[in-house]
């Protein structure tokens, strides 16, 4: 297996902090209409195709 360079490790940062649930007062706040975010990624079925 080969190291990540510093660029890979910014972008793989960078989706898993992206890859966060909804925060719950955005839930309350709006009754619950909100309750996921579409762009929410699970690690094993989805690629990420970072360079």
């Amino acid at each position: 297996m080969s190291h990540n360079t510093k660029g890979q490790k910014i972008r793989l940062a960078k989706a898993h902090n992206q890859n966060q649930r909804v925060p719950t007062w955005v839930i309350i706040k709006t009754n619950r209409k909100v309750v996921s975010h579409p762009k929410r990624r699970h690690w094993r079925r989805n690629s990420l195709d970072v360079k």
